[in-house]
């Protein structure tokens, strides 16, 4: 077994499953001892330590056997943070827990994940900490789940404690799951974040806070997409409302990269543990295609350990292209979504070539001062519904925009014919094809047109933030054209996501179109 596959504490090992990466059990000792006869109540402690070396395995597990009479399990947690050199990864470590029914990839046995975000948390059957599910604690193995995000040179030394509480079982949980439809307007333009964080995983807003602030910021639909659990998909119900669709997802954290899964069945999860070089993200991929759901990969050029994107787009759905206020991060993202449009339509100007892969962009919001809706998509679809949302962001008839109060309009006019965003306009190849942009509330805004030979057209929007681009090409030279809005360069207006400094030709944006394809008719 190769050495990062195998786990040595020191005391007793044994190797598990494999999951991906090698997943090891450790145990402190001899395995944790089961009371002959559990009192009717009271607490029973048991305590777990070890230590992790440089070159862990990704997930290690500690088996924790739960006699019957358990009402509730209870988890504490801490590792030691020695001092490392500069430039060198300190320790990190995440949690969760497996029941009764095992530790397999994509199993019915996750319970629960919180990462390196809580020290503690606790189950049973009628409640739980946020990030885990409550449920019966049943007789068995279980697991706690450790995640060594990053081991220092000198290794990682664990304690954890359980504490199983004895007792009667409680009430059971019931769960109100959010309704897949809320009173909309037919087909229509209809906004929504669909990257936001809760206190289920590591974010600092409730739910309800959430909820509020998606209608602060003039939404009409969001997302729930916590990291690596489902747990708050059984709590947007009474939260969401005529005026609010709350559509149940997950950002789904691997170690090479992330990815929101929008549209999840209510109270699924989908599995993170596992790496690009393991082959199972197509399984998870197909899972969230299953439920009609989608998969985009999130913030690709992320600089943090873990979050840029090593898995490809061509299982993918869309990309988020811009995430949060606006970094170089995103100039690079969306130079790499752009350049993908051109591989997909080239080839006799959009007649052949594989489909085009829809930008996206969300705030990723966790906490205050974070702000939700910047940007939000601004999606045509036929209702206000799970399924018509998710059909307009797939096809990508969709733009972004930074606030509600960016308007915008994008078409393509020729030969009688006109089309919007995300939709294709076919043409003779040499027949005139008017581009019209209409756009508000991007005062001394920059107008960006760009096709697959790159920006074709500039011009500036007036002071007051509001005006009208045409611009003349045909399908000949143009397989697509899309659109940008730029604030001005060096803009530190407050509430305008501007990190980018003086030193590009343009400012951060204000909102990016998907293409309209252009297509040469057949002779």
């Amino acid at each position: 077994m190769p050495r990062r596959d195998l786990l040595r504490t020191g005391l007793a090992t044994s190797a598990a499953t494999t999951l991906g990466l090698a997943v090891t059990t450790a145990t402190a000792g001899p395995a944790p001892a089961t009371p002959a006869q559990p009192p009717p109540n009271g607490d029973r402690t048991l305590t777990l330590t070890g230590r992790l070396p440089t070159g862990a395995p990704d997930f290690v597990l500690l088996p924790v056997e739960v006699p019957e009479g358990v009402r509730e399990i209870a988890v504490s947690y801490r590792y030691d943070k020695p001092q490392v050199p500069a430039g060198t990864p300190g320790n990190s470590c995440d949690i969760g827990i497996f029941d009764e029914r095992g530790t397999d990839l994509g199993g019915d046995g996750f319970r629960g994940w919180s990462g390196g975000f809580r020290t503690e948390f606790a189950l049973s059957r009628g409640a739980a900490t946020p990030g885990y599910l409550p449920g019966p604690i049943n007789p068995g193995t279980w697991h706690i789940a450790l995640g060594p995000y990053q081991v220092a040179p000198q290794g990682l030394d664990y304690h954890v404690q359980v504490t199983l509480r004895f007792g009667a079982p409680g009430p059971e949980f019931t769960p109100h799951y959010p309704p897949e439809r809320a009173r909309g307007r037919g087909r229509a333009w209809y906004r929504g974040d669909c990257h936001l964080h809760t206190v289920h995983s590591d974010g600092r807003r409730l739910p309800e806070e959430v909820a509020a602030g998606a209608r602060a910021a003039g939404l009409d639909f969001i997302v729930s997409t916590d990291h690596n659990t489902s747990s708050s998909h059984a709590v947007w119900g009474p939260l969401a409302g005529p005026d609010l669709l709350i559509v149940t997802g997950e950002e789904v954290t691997t170690r090479n990269g992330h990815w929101l899964a929008l549209g999840l069945e209510p109270g699924r999860f989908v599995d993170w543990r596992y790496r690009s070089r393991d082959e199972e993200y197509p399984r998870f991929v197909r899972q969230v295609h299953r439920s009609g759901g989608l998969v985009v990969p999130a913030h690709p050029y992320c600089p943090y350990v873990a979050c840029q994107w090593k898995f490809g787009y061509e299982q993918a759905d869309a990309v988020e292209v811009w995430n949060g206020p606006w970094t170089y991060d995103d100039e690079s993202a969306v130079d790499t979504w752009d350049s993908g449009l051109a591989v997909a339509l080239r080839g006799g100007n959009g007649n052949s070539g594989r489909s085009w892969l829809p930008a996206m962009g969300n705030s990723d919001a966790h906490s205050d001062p974070q702000v939700i809706g910047l940007p939000h998509n601004v999606v045509l679809a036929g209702d206000l519904t799970r399924d018509a949302i998710l059909d307009g962001l797939r096809a990508g008839r969709s733009w972004l925009a930074e606030s509600a109060t960016v308007e915008l309009d994008l078409t393509a006019t020729g030969n009688g014919r006109q089309a919007g965003i995300g939709e294709e306009l076919s043409v003779p190849a040499d027949a005139p094809v008017d581009v019209r942009l209409t756009v508000s509330g991007v005062p001394g805004g920059t107008v960006r047109l760009i096709t697959d030979e790159g920006q074709m057209h500039q011009e500036s929007l007036p002071a007051g933030g509001s005006g009208t681009v045409v611009w003349r090409t045909t399908a000949s030279l143009a397989a697509y054209v899309r659109a940008e809005v730029r604030h001005p360069r060096a803009d530190g207006t407050p509430g305008k996501g501007n990190s980018m400094g003086g030193d590009l030709p343009w400012g951060p944006m204000a909102a990016l179109t998907n293409p309209i394809v252009l297509r040469t008719e057949d002779r």
